[in-house]
């Protein structure tokens, strides 16, 4: 049995600007953190008496006798990817999916490093995220970025950088005090709205020739956020600031992207004291992110009442393999009864 632990993520800067013809164009830049909500994958082979070959247990129940049967597309293409069969695999998350925190890349993430510990084989980081891009943007043709998978393989607060369909990584060098402040000055509240990142991405896509403005503007916005983070003597509020500022870019490149009661949460979560913030991922809703100065986190909490307040913490592992204990496979068909 192998079982991985995979971070989710929260984007601050520079979203959108990874998507391949965005950055290939325009080179692309986000900053972006892991925090402490997992998702697990649990993946073993299955015993050959079974009367199905592959069992799958995520939002849905599917037992099928062959990988085309399958209908989670990232599963089966996965499976064929790495060249997997008869197992069992079962999903669980501490957060919902389709909420704007790289959930369907966390698990195509821990699944894939599952796989591969199923194989017997160790993979780094790097390859990690580009199997995992491979297989959501090719593979499975979902529209979307880069930085979910870069960001769930790696983990930490990094600055991901983006240019001639290659990426590079850089970790975000802060003091352990600042990077605590910073942690403690972030909200973070579940909307109840769950949405497809897919469907909104393909809405930002087919205005963005009209958005390009506004979204050189975001990524410049990535510099002047990752200088505040690293100089010292810099306020650290003014982080929260740029937020608000990229927020506001954020909105104007796609019609999906807000709506007037995610609207009013935003004015009402400024009202009673953050500086800034953003709904996270894609947009549509899911989660609101929000930065507030010591001293008025519960102002903001008791103004938002009515939505669920997610405390978390970073990390700095990214996907792990927490239990390795695999058994020697023979496949069904090589087995004499």
């Amino acid at each position: 049995m192998i079982i991985t632990k995979t971070p989710f993520r929260m984007s601050f800067f520079g979203g959108g600007t990874d998507m391949p013809d965005f950055f290939n164009e325009y080179g692309g830049a986000v900053i972006s953190t892991t925090f402490d909500k997992y998702c697990y994958v649990n993946v073993r082979h299955l015993p050959p008496f079974m009367p199905y070959y592959s069992e799958l247990v995520y939002s849905r129940f599917e037992r099928v006798k062959s990988i085309d049967e399958i209908e989670h597309p990232a599963i089966r293409e996965a499976m064929r990817m790495l060249d997997i069969h008869e197992i069992r695999l079962t999903y669980e998350g501490d957060l919902p999916a389709r909420t704007g925190l790289g959930t369907s890349s966390t698990f195509a993430v821990g699944m894939l490093n599952a796989f591969y510990s199923l194989k017997g084989k160790y993979v780094g980081k790097r390859k990690l995220a580009e199997d995992a891009i491979r297989l959501e943007r090719e593979l499975c043709k979902e529209s979307g970025g880069w930085q979910d998978q870069i960001a769930a393989s790696y983990g930490g607060l990094n600055r991901i950088d983006f240019e001639d369909s290659q990426f590079k990584v850089t970790p975000i060098i802060i003091r352990p005090e600042r990077k605590k402040q910073l942690e403690q000055n972030l909200l973070l509240f579940f909307t109840g709205i769950s949405r497809f990142s897919s469907e909104i991405q393909k809405d930002t896509i087919s205005q963005h020739q009209d958005k390009i403005l506004q979204m050189r503007e975001m990524l410049s916005l990535v510099d002047d956020a990752q200088g505040i983070l690293e100089d010292t003597h810099a306020d650290l509020n003014d982080f929260g600031r740029l937020l608000d500022h990229t927020w506001k870019l954020k909105r104007g490149t796609g019609s999906k992207i807000s709506n007037s009661s995610i609207d009013e949460l935003y004015r009402r979560g400024i009202q009673a004291g953050a500086l800034g913030g953003k709904l996270l991922g894609a947009g549509g809703g899911g989660f609101l992110l929000f930065y507030v100065e010591n001293g008025k986190r519960q102002q903001v909490i008791d103004a938002l009442n009515e939505l669920m307040h997610v405390p978390f913490e970073f990390e700095n592992e990214g996907s792990t393999v927490i239990h390795y204990n695999p058994i020697v496979y023979i496949p069904r068909k090589e087995i004499k009864i």
